[in-house]
């Protein structure tokens, strides 16, 4: 394959796979969203790749390409906590799945730029499955479980304990 449509392949992979999961928090209402994500994946793309380059270039026994994703999913970390809200103190928190989704969003784009195809794919695939139907399979076992869970505490019985 050409090189120079191997590179644009591989952007295009993780910008792609940021905005898919940008839709699902667009669709949700939530602070990040297709542009968001789909410019988070993109940018740890280019990132890893410029890293990976330079290290193919360099030849030398620096590990430029490791301390770039380290650094991407460090600094990434923040990006996400500005999406993390507070109810009040110890009540509720809000924003949790939306700054999970960024950092794997980060991680789609080194694993795509790194030219994993199966892995990134795979996780994206896996991180849609979770956006999409997770939240109604927690429900259900809320429903299915938590019955037990008050009829345990009516009873004084330790939930930990199993009953």
């Amino acid at each position: 394959m050409n090189p120079d449509l191997d590179i644009l392949l591989r952007l295009l992979a993780a910008m792609a796979g940021g905005m898919m999961l940008g839709l699902n928090r667009d669709l949700h209402g939530k602070p990040t969203g297709m542009r968001t994500l789909g410019l988070v994946g993109l940018s740890t793309a280019a990132a890893t790749l410029a890293a990976a380059a330079f290290d193919a270039a360099a030849n030398h026994a620096i590990a430029t390409t490791g301390n770039v994703m380290q650094g991407i999913l460090t600094g990434i970390g923040f990006l996400g906590a500005g999406v993390i809200l507070h109810d009040a103190p110890g009540i509720r928190v809000h924003g949790l799945t939306t700054a999970a989704t960024v950092l794997v969003t980060a991680s789609l784009g080194i694993v795509f730029a790194l030219g994993d195809w199966l892995i990134g794919v795979a996780a994206l695939c896996l991180s849609l499955f979770t956006l999409v139907f997770a939240g109604g399979i927690e429900h259900a076992l809320r429903r299915r479980f938590g019955a037990l869970r008050s009829q345990a505490a009516e009873n004084g019985e330790d939930e930990a304990s199993g009953g």
